[in-house]
């Protein structure tokens, strides 16, 4: 499988975080300084208008009073009082544009007086009879600067017989703005460190569980299997994580310590056979040689040393027959010819075959399956088999003087079968691996009784395959009991032996 490796950045996850939140942080504070800002400045300019605004109408209607009185003769109006306070400037014309009254406080210039804008703005209030408003560019000593207008046309009974102009300067409020514009900069600059340590302790608690991750990763790519992350996490996506690796790396030791068993087991399957077949190999070899030599010459001895050989022939048979059979099993070309099956008369036969065994070990062999019991649907062969193997195995682990029993009984369409024995018993830690492959309890014991530890592994398949379970319980020094269930046969029975392959899955250890 092709696999990439992930470049290096120059930045750690923790730096881009942080800096991730600080330009949202930041960019968030210079939009609403800027916001506020913008507000802050309408205000202050939407005030000023409404007080020009004001300040116009004031002197119109001023204005208004004394055409009232005199008409149309402005000789005599009063300039005095009618600039409502310093860098202001007031004009007001008649119904043809002409100038009445000009009046000015500094900086303003008395230019404004003749300045084509503000007299174009006048002729079109006065044609159109609408007051204005707005800014505009006004004459000061050194320049020209912006300020606020208001035009108000003089309507009398409506009749529009002049206007009044009167602008003032914006920068009256420009010291308050820029000194709120200096406050509000100041809290961004606050709001930023305060936002950028906040992140940062964010940041940290959250990439720290990460940080915890990766060592116990790094740890377990080089062989570490038993690294566990035991860090209190949030019940968030972090700690389902965190949860997840842990699970992950139990399972990942269990596994590489399953491989490991498996692989001692292998080792010692190997040296067993090694040493199971030299033994017979040797005596083989021995006898022939001595028979071969006339070195026994007595005919009864001639004859007990063939059946030696035969009986070592027979135990080198039984080996590769187990293993043989094992490598079957593992590649599921075993088939089982199910058929009905009568237990009773079945364990009869089989403790037939073994009983002369027995009987030669001083052990009493009972079969207390009641001739009543009900068929059971299995393969014939398959079961004696298990059986031969059961029985072998609490005769080779049961004392002279012991007892082998074999028992039955049915619950729930399954028939329960035991073999009991009062021998050496298993160990407590042993107890829950005797059905995988390979494996011996006791191994000084197997290498005295024989047997190549696939028995009870091709009884856990056999039974497998027929849809049943096996355990056994033991106490150690008291005796160990096998059971294992096969199911009961449907009545009437069946005509036709069904068959049913074993799969390798069975045989997993």
């Amino acid at each position: 499988m092709r696999s990439t490796n992930p470049q290096t950045s120059t930045f750690s996850l923790k730096s881009k975080l942080v800096l991730s939140y600080l330009l949202v942080i930041l960019g968030t504070v210079l939009v609403l300084s800027f916001a506020v800002s913008i507000a802050v400045q309408n205000y202050f300019y939407s005030n000023q208008v409404a007080l020009v605004n004001h300040s116009a109408r004031y002197l119109a209607n001023a204005t208004l009073n004394y055409y009232s009185h005199y008409g149309s003769d402005w000789k005599n109006l009063p300039p005095g009082n009618l600039v409502p306070g310093d860098q202001a400037f007031a004009l007001i014309v008649d119904n043809n544009g002409n100038p009445i009254v000009c009046v000015n406080s500094r900086p303003l210039s008395y230019s404004n007086c003749t300045n084509s804008n503000i007299n174009q703005a006048l002729k079109s209030a006065i044609q159109t009879g609408n007051s204005t408003s707005g800014s505009m560019q006004l004459d000061v000593d050194d320049g020209s600067t912006s300020g606020i207008y208001s035009i108000v046309p003089l309507n009398n009974g409506g009749q529009v017989v002049g206007a009044v102009f009167l602008a003032q300067l914006n920068f009256g409020y420009g010291g308050v703005l820029s000194q709120i514009n200096q406050y509000i900069i100041l809290a961004s600059l606050g709001v930023a460190a305060i936002a950028a340590l906040c992140s940062y302790l964010f940041v940290r608690r959250f990439v720290r569980p990460l940080e915890l991750l990766t060592t116990a990763a790094e740890d377990m790519k080089h062989g570490r299997y038993t690294q566990r992350v035991v860090q209190n996490f949030p019940q968030d996506e972090v700690g389902l994580l965190a949860q997840t690796f842990n699970e992950m790396a139990d399972t990942i030791e269990a596994d590489v310590n399953e491989l490991r068993r498996q692989d001692q087991m292998r080792r010692d399957l190997i040296a067993n056979i090694a040493h199971d077949l030299a033994t017979p190999l040797t005596a083989i070899q021995g006898l022939s040689e001595a028979l071969a030599d006339d070195v026994i010459s007595d005919p009864e001895s001639r004859q007990e040393t063939a059946q030696r050989i035969g009986r070592e022939v027979q135990r080198l048979r039984r080996l590769v027959a187990d293993v043989r059979q094992m490598t079957m099993l593992e590649a599921g070309q075993i088939r089982l010819d199910l058929a009905p099956l009568d237990l009773h008369s079945l364990v009869d036969e089989t403790v037939a075959v073994i009983a002369p065994e027995c009987e030669a070990h001083g052990l009493q062999l009972q079969n207390t399956i009641p001739a009543s019991t009900p068929q059971v649907q299995a393969d014939s062969d398959r079961i004696t088999q298990v059986l031969l193997n059961l029985l072998d195995n609490a005769r080779r682990h049961t004392n002279e003087g012991g007892q082998i029993k074999v028992g039955a009984v049915e619950q729930n369409g399954q028939l329960r079968i035991s073999i009991s024995d009062t021998g050496v018993g298993i160990n407590k830690e042993d107890l829950p691996h005797i059905f995988d492959r390979f494996y011996r309890a006791d191994r000084s014991r197997a290498a005295k009784t024989g047997g190549s530890g696939l028995g009870l592994a091709i009884v856990k398949a056999i039974i497998s395959a027929h849809n049943g379970q096996v355990w056994a319980e033991s106490t150690p020094g008291k005796g160990t009991t096998v059971f294992f269930t096969l199911p009961v046969a449907q009545q009437p029975p069946l005509q036709i032996a069904q068959a049913a392959t074993i799969p390798a899955s069975n045989y997993e250890g």
